[in-house]
């Protein structure tokens, strides 16, 4: 453990203090979000990045040591253990080397080797290896045997080689020059597989490609793998032959006599056969460990984003799920999000009942007291928008296109089904594209965050890995928003730091039993809610209507007595202290300063102070498409439009300009200079000014550019 804490220290430049008692309180249940806020003297004010950093690669060297137990344990079964062998695997510092150096003991199956090793061949096979004797012949013809199958000197020669070979290939050394080589001069090639030019058409840009693997971006080496799985492509990653061979031949070829031909012989086979297509996947793994990673990074960001997007607040909200033929399914929510009324219209095409549309929708907005109105951005989303836009009102309503990416994958859910199990799909996808206006947060934790849409990819990467990175960004966000305790859904509660869903669904059942939480401290109350949770969870739990003033702020109960101490020390009260900038002013932090609490907490807490329960997340903005842009059709190189980019990829990022077809801006479209990451210069839902570039009709395609658009960013 302390090499691994020294290890860690070294690679992330943090103190060794640091990593071990980081360490040390996840090990005892504490969360991420937990340790970046209320353990920063502890962690060294360490954020949630390094904190995440730190706990990856102790479970990578903690998943690396369990593999050199089951090696060492494995090579001492065979009583093949030595001092200098087992030093050899206890250094060994990557999951690489330590296999190199298990390999010539790992268990075998039937191999040309191990035949040749059952005939006999073995004792020639080291004569030969020597390369000391010029007459091999005369060497193999020893070992010709009908009685163990051995019928000719070229078969005892060919059985010698093989073994060679896999001694060859066996050799650590050897491999590990020839693993730096890939790594340094290995191309990828991709080219189509005969006949499936026409149905493979979508990978067009791979059907003959060459690249340096290790310079390729993930994105494409995500999209050969895929192809080549889908059976349109053919891929293979190779050094150059040449170079690996010489490498071999200057560690194995000794003599130029007889011997040291047959083990050049022996040494090419042992390249082809095994050494060249063992490396190469290796480095296709660590490729495609290195694309999804990227492709990782970039879905968490997009997510990010997308649920750190700017909520419109409590409103009375009519919500609409557009379409022709089915209607548009509307509902009424009031400002808790509850479900009041719902009903189906049919303005469109081919019933174009405008007139009854009109007069319903004005009915409901009066009955309902109705503030702003949601409509989702799908099918006839564009439609439904300019018919409610030609609609007067009687006071001024919002009307807003909601993004409903995963609508429908929450409408068909479980959770969507106990929530409204009297209601279709279709009221449950109005409902969340109306609750995602008003709390983008509390609506999409209810979806699995690999159904949202905001990656790429997202099927062909590592799952396990994607749906650690997703959690914990939830987790992140969730905790960085903080969760009214008295209004929130389970599925938002579940994703506090320190509860998770069995606690989620107690503290629901307590508050329908119980009725609304009064304070912080009856949380206790709550089945199984026992110390060691309320230390994770209490600070990020919100109680706007307790009699304390603390409970609806980010400062945890264990530091109520500071605040207590400091609104002692001016002669009022919390709740004075809270609403009074003066009196905050003449607080000098340093006379709070003790053995737990340092300053960096003192200064947390005086912020919050400042601002109780301010939530993170930016101040709602509206947003209008330009008008008379209805399709694609309409769209004419030159135009400059708003925009609203929906998803962001490696190379680049797509915009919603309010018709079906989302448009691409590429990476060099982005700005006058060099963009290599799309996320450091836009955002998830930024509204954007774009410049049409190119359109493609047939493919439906649209590229577009930044460029020369007198662009702010939002």
């Amino acid at each position: 453990m302390k090499a691994h804490i020294n290890k860690i220290a070294q690679e992330l430049n943090l103190s060794k203090v640091q990593v071990e008692n980081t360490i040390a309180l996840l090990n005892e249940g504490a969360t991420v979000p937990f340790l970046a806020r209320y353990r920063k003297e502890v962690t060294g004010s360490m954020d949630e990045v390094q904190i995440t950093r730190v706990r990856d690669r102790m479970e990578q060297l903690q998943t690396l040591d369990k593999r050199r137990e089951a090696i060492l344990n494995s090579i001492k079964d065979q009583e093949k253990l030595n001092p200098e062998l087992e030093q050899q695997i206890n250094e060994a510092e990557t999951m690489a080397e330590l296999e190199d150096i298990y390999l010539p003991y790992k268990p075998k199956r039937k191999t040309r080797a191990t035949i040749a090793i059952a005939k006999g061949l073995e004792p020639l096979a080291k004569m030969i290896m020597a390369q000391n004797n010029n007459d091999v012949e005369s060497l193999a013809e020893r070992f010709v045997s009908k009685e163990k199958e051995v019928e000719t000197i070229e078969e005892a020669l060919a059985g010698a080689r093989d073994i060679i070979a896999e001694w060859i290939s066996e050799n650590k050394f050897a491999r590990g020059r020839i693993r730096q080589l890939f790594l340094r001069k290995a191309m990828i090639e991709s080219v189509v597989v005969k006949g499936k030019e026409e149905a493979g058409n979508k990978y067009q840009t791979y059907f003959d490609c060459k690249e340096l693997i290790m310079k390729s971006a993930s994105h494409r080496i995500l999209a050969m793998f895929r192809g080549e799985n889908e059976g349109f492509l053919k891929v293979k990653v190779y050094p150059p032959a040449d170079e690996a061979l010489e490498i071999l031949e200057e560690l194995f070829v000794k003599s130029k006599n007889a011997s040291g031909d047959e083990v050049y012989e022996a040494m090419k086979d042992s390249y082809k056969r095994l050494i060249q297509p063992s490396i190469e996947t290796e480095i296709r793994a660590m490729a495609k460990e290195k694309a999804d990673e990227y492709a990782i990074r970039v879905f968490a960001d997009n997510l990010r984003q997308l649920l750190m997007s700017s909520p419109l607040g409590e409103k009375n909200v009519l919500a609409i799920d557009p379409g022709f033929n089915s209607g548009c399914k509307l509902v009424c929510l009031d400002r808790q999000g509850k479900l009041l009324y719902n009903e189906t219209i049919y303005p469109h095409p081919p019933q174009n009942d405008v007139k009854h549309a009109i007069n319903k929708i004005l009915q409901l907005v009066n009955a309902y007291k109705i503030e702003a109105i949601a409509i989702g951005n799908g099918t006839a989303g564009r439609e439904t928008e300019n018919f409610f836009r030609r609609i007067r009102f009687e006071k001024d309503v919002t009307v807003v296109m909601v993004n409903e990416s995963g609508a429908s994958v929450y409408s068909a859910s479980p959770v969507a089904r106990e929530e409204f199990p009297e209601f279709d799909v279709t009221v449950r996808g109005a409902v969340s594209i109306g609750r995602r206006l008003v709390d983008p947060l509390a609506e999409l934790v209810k979806i699995d965050p690999k159904s949202i849409g905001v990656g790429q990819y997202q099927h062909d990467i590592n799952q396990v890995a994607l749906g650690k990175s997703l959690d914990d960004t939830v987790m992140s966000c969730v905790n960085s928003v903080g969760v009214e305790v008295n209004t929130a859904s389970k599925q938002l509660l579940a994703y506090v730091s320190g509860v998770g869903p069995s606690l989620a669904k107690n503290i629901i059942d307590y508050r329908n039993k119980n009725g609304a939480f009064k304070s912080r401290n009856e949380l206790k109350k709550v089945a199984r809610f026992g110390d060691k949770a309320f230390e994770q969870a209490a600070g990020f739990l919100r109680i706007r209507n307790s009699d304390n003033p603390l409970d609806k702020s980010a400062v945890h109960p264990e530091s109520y007595h500071v605040v207590e101490k400091m609104a002692k020390s001016l002669n009022c009260g919390i709740g004075e202290l809270m609403t009074k900038e003066e009196l905050r002013k003449l607080i000098n932090l340093k006379d709070f300063v003790t053995e737990k609490t340092g300053l960096p907490t003192l200064t947390d807490i005086m912020e919050e102070l400042n601002k109780p329960g301010r939530d993170p997340r930016e101040k709602f903005g509206f947003f209008e498409f330009a008008k008379g842009i209805h399709s694609i059709n309409d769209l004419e190189t030159g135009m400059v439009l708003p925009g609203i980019v929906t998803n962001i990829t490696a190379f680049g990022a797509f915009v919603d300009i309010g018709i079906k077809n989302n448009g691409l801006i590429h990476v060099s479209n982005m700005a006058d200079k060099y963009v290599s990451d799309p996320n450091q210069y836009v955002k998830l839902n930024q509204k954007v000014k774009v410049k049409v570039v190119e359109v493609d009709k047939v493919r439906g395609r649209i590229q577009l550019s930044m460029k020369e658009t007198d662009q702010k960013r939002d």
